[in-house]
């Protein structure tokens, strides 16, 4: 009688790095008991992880001594488990971006409200945030092993480390990142951004940083022109505390209440 360790071979043989228990049932004939035996058998033999209750990601033998799998090998499968849209987000998607001052110890994503649970299971940790406000364009798509999966555009990515800032550790932590991510910007993919992004703060927060850290003329003046559309207030550029903008000196109406340091 075929068992799941075949089953998991199967998977793996095409390329698929997860599987749900729904798909376990049609595949094998057997019992309800049967199956979490066999499950729970190779989750001590660490061979298998269960992320969510039926989703189940294989760790093959290369990643067995990480215990952990690479996130682009089964993001799609999991979101399409949990029928929510998302993306790879913040440094998850800078380190895509060739952004990867940092090393990522747990892999971050976005999806639409309502949010669902950060995920920690051993050495796997997804860190899932939500937004109202879910992208017109600026999602991407990159090709793994297991197939296709989405991922901020450097411009989104770069703009969402902004607006969460508070959230990713503070400017300073990010503004490396920043510096590295223009470089992969293109005016195309910050044009088709200014299209859609509701938060005209963090698109003046974003053309004040791209100025302070000299980024080339093309990527600051589709935002200059874009903003002139817009009616501008004083905005701080780290709204971390409670402090009112004072006066800003600058185009941007961007109150400095910050020093910038980067590590470039």
């Amino acid at each position: 009688m075929k068992k799941i360790y075949d089953y998991i071979d199967q998977c793996l043989a095409y390329e698929q790095y997860a599987f749900t228990w729904d798909e376990l049932k049609t595949q094998l004939n057997k019992s309800d008991s049967a199956l979490r035996n066999e499950l729970s058998r190779l989750t001590k033999k660490k061979e298998i992880i269960s992320l969510r209750q039926g989703f189940y990601i294989i760790i093959p033998p290369r990643y067995k001594q990480y215990g952990r799998l690479p996130i682009e090998l089964y993001v799609q499968k999991l979101f399409k488990y949990l029928n929510k849209p998302y993306y790879l987000a913040f440094y998850s998607a800078a380190s895509f971006h060739g952004a990867s001052h940092q090393q990522v110890q747990q892999n971050y994503l976005m999806t639409q409200i309502p949010n669902v649970r950060d995920i920690k299971k051993g050495n796997n940790y997804l860190n899932i945030s939500a937004t109202s406000n879910w992208p017109k364009n600026n999602i991407i798509k990159r090709k793994s092993d297991a197939g296709l999966f989405n991922i901020s555009s450097p411009a989104l990515t770069a703009i969402d480390l902004i607006h969460y800032q508070s959230k990713m550790g503070g400017l300073n932590r990010i503004i490396t990142i920043l510096e590295e991510l223009t470089e992969a910007i293109t005016a195309e993919d910050l044009i088709n951004l200014l299209q859609w992004y509701p938060h005209t703060s963090t698109i003046q927060r974003l053309g004040f940083i791209f100025e302070e850290i000299q980024t080339e003329l093309y990527l600051i003046k589709p935002i200059e022109e874009f903003l002139k559309t817009k009616p501008l207030y004083p905005i701080l550029l780290s709204p971390e505390n409670k402090n009112k903008p004072g006066k800003a000196n600058n185009p941007w109406k961007v109150d400095r209440n910050i020093e910038l340091e980067s590590d470039l």
